[in-house]
């Protein structure tokens, strides 16, 4: 099946590296602005999509997290990424493309959850009341964004820019979407574990607040694995490739050095 990508490209057609960069749910491929515009990635070639189901974006067929996982490999190999960078949703999606053998090459994963517990409580609780509410909760979940987006260092323009992104989903994709990721969270195989035994390098980076976390379990069998690297950003961040750029940034450039 040919998926109808949304992208946006930045770099030299001809670089040594390419990144591919997938954003969170609900965001766009232009949510990787500020990640694009950092002077360290200046030659790179850096390919950062917009998830179907996302941003308006026409949905997929199947919106569980392993569909997606096989059709961003699928880009990956097209585009010839040497790298996968993936925030929130994007980073359960680059995680499920390196356990499932469909991806080898380095990771940064950003705010990426392995496990219910690692997500808010009230965001789960959201997601279970579609299941009486249907469309309701994600209605919600959307209009609450802007009063977010008030809180994080851009400018208004780009606010404004990223909460027109948030107004395009639309519910029952964020109903379906959401409902697929709960369940893919409350497996239990040991994710952390997993993701040891892909023996991919990678990189597991989280804010000390805002943008979720690991367990306890998680963060140990992480620390030590041999191939994981694991970063904790300090102070209350959520919205990582929008308000640490330079910090997304480094860390991209420490896992094409491993490319």
């Amino acid at each position: 099946m040919t998926v109808p990508w949304e992208m946006v490209v930045s770099g030299p057609p001809d670089a040594e590296h390419t990144a591919l960069l997938l954003p969170g749910g609900m965001c766009s491929a232009r949510s990787w602005a500020e990640v694009m515009a950092e002077p360290a990635l200046e030659g790179t070639r850096l390919v950062a999509v917009t998830m179907p189901g996302n941003a308006g974006a026409p949905a997929p067929d199947d919106f569980t997290v392993e569909h997606y996982a096989r059709i961003t490999a699928e880009l990956a190999r097209a585009e010839g990424a040497d790298v996968v960078v993936g925030f929130s949703m994007g980073a359960n999606v680059a995680y499920e493309m390196a356990v499932s053998g469909a991806f080898d090459g380095p990771l940064v994963l950003l705010g990426l959850a392995l496990s219910a517990p690692d997500e808010p409580a009230f965001f789960r609780v959201a997601i279970r009341l579609t299941t009486v509410l249907r469309d309701l909760p994600m209605v919600a979940l959307r209009a609450g964004v802007p009063s977010m987006l008030k809180r994080m260092p851009m400018t208004d323009e780009r606010k404004a820019e990223l909460a027109e992104d948030f107004r395009r989903n639309k519910p029952r994709d964020m109903r379906l979407g959401l409902k697929a990721y709960l369940r893919w969270l409350h497996r239990d195989d040991d994710p952390a574990r997993r993701l040891c035994e892909a023996k991919v390098p990678a990189w597991v980076v989280h804010a000390e607040k805002g943008d979720g976390g690991l367990t306890a379990h998680e963060r140990t069998v992480l620390q030590a694995c041999p191939t994981t690297t694991v970063v904790t950003i300090p102070g209350n961040v959520f919205l990582l490739p929008n308000e640490v750029p330079d910090v997304v940034a480094r860390y991209v450039r420490e896992a094409l050095a491993a490319a």
